[in-house]
């Protein structure tokens, strides 16, 4: 059993942020998380020298993982320290630089699929739209970022975990899309319990260091709400676009219109918004019934002026398809549902094809 004092001795042989004292003695490790034989690490840094101490960080990866009974090795940089321990007093802010734009080579278009709220069939969204844009022809990646409840594994029913070949994680890949999740490195029922600076580097290294290769487009399935994750993602990657998925009622379209306020907030496009659930047509006696009433989404697309992409009924072959690992896109193709996703995937492509990559938005709050 891997223990917090044998990660700690590992990384005495580290040097921390000033080239020569041992990185524990620094202050800078924010965090450990030991999970059978995996570790999850987060070393705090400023922001300033991310880049020049990204070696550091490499150091402290390669010393954990030599540590006896370590299977699997995530150490993230962040710009945040947890309050309270025996850390460096804070010192006087400093205007510093925006963070830079993390650069992913050879992916074309990265895009976000978020919702103001959970339980609005975002992840089932995202993995078929995915699905859609590569029936399109486009070679697609798909990256779950719902750090708390990933749930890709199972929609796309991948138990295996990625491979790292030359510091490259190394995605997998099903129905012939990439993917990666950092559910794929843990039990299913294994709770993720990491603080906001440790969720911002799993997201940073999640880009950073997975080999995707050259892509058209890569589906960033995002947590609900505008926490963390989200402004991490909208503040370091130039996204080319966000679509957001609500349910009908009123009480989801709230959120909804947070989500939008957020994405206009930060200068990333909303491609659009996907009314999930919209209606609900009884397999037996073919009666239609508006469960979460009925046009919600699109009547608040078209009063904030953005595009609405369709509807998608609340169906149990959805339901059982996406439960059995085969999303409904490619497990029955002819389905009226999966017409539904693959409409909204053209819409999507139509509005990204041609468009230019944009400078990563400098993020102010007031």
């Amino acid at each position: 059993m891997v223990s917090e004092q044998d990660i700690y001795a590992a990384l005495r042989a580290v040097a921390g942020p000033d080239g020569k004292t041992p990185l524990p003695e620094t202050g800078a490790v924010a965090g450990v998380t030991i999970r059978g034989d995996k570790v999850y690490l987060s070393l705090s840094v400023p922001p300033e020298q991310a880049a020049s101490l990204e070696g550091m960080r490499l150091a402290a990866e390669q010393a954990v993982r030599r540590v006896a009974g370590v299977g699997a090795v995530l150490v993230s940089l962040t710009a945040q320290k947890p309050a309270g321990g025996d850390r460096p007093p804070p010192q006087r802010p400093v205007p510093s630089t925006p963070p830079r734009s993390l650069a992913v080579p050879g992916i074309a278009r990265i895009i976000a699929v978020a919702s103001g709220k959970g339980g609005v069939g975002k992840s089932t969204t995202a993995v078929n739209l995915a699905l859609g844009l590569a029936g399109l022809g486009w070679r697609v990646g798909i990256l779950d970022l719902d750090i708390y409840g990933p749930s890709l594994p199972r929609l796309l029913h991948i138990k295996a975990q990625p491979e790292v070949v030359e510091r490259r994680i190394q995605p997998l890949e099903a129905f012939g899309v990439k993917a990666m999740s950092i559910g794929f490195m843990l039990d299913e029922e294994e709770p993720v319990i990491w603080r906001g600076p440790m969720v911002m580097g799993a997201v940073q290294q999640m880009l950073r260091d997975v080999a995707w290769g050259e892509l058209d487009c890569l589906v960033v399935d995002m947590p609900p709400g505008t926490g963390d994750a989200q402004l991490t993602l909208a503040q370091n990657v130039a996204l080319a676009g966000a679509v957001i998925v609500s349910t009908p009622q009123d009480l989801a379209l709230i959120d909804a219109r947070r989500g939008i306020a957020m994405f206009n907030k930060v200068k990333v496009p909303v491609l659009g918004v996907v009314e999930n659930m919209s209606y609900f047509v009884c397999p037996h006696c073919g009666e239609r019934s508006d469960i979460f009433a009925h046009g919600g989404a699109r009547h608040e697309a078209e009063k904030l002026g953005v595009p609405f992409l369709g509807e998608v009924p609340l169906a149990l072959a959805i339901r059982e398809h996406s439960d059995d690992g085969e999303p409904i896109v490619v497990a029955a193709p002819e389905s009226v549902y999966a017409a539904a996703y693959r409409d909204i995937a053209a819409k999507v492509q139509a509005q990204l094809e041609g468009t230019q990559a944009r400078a990563a938005p400098k993020i102010v709050i007031e």
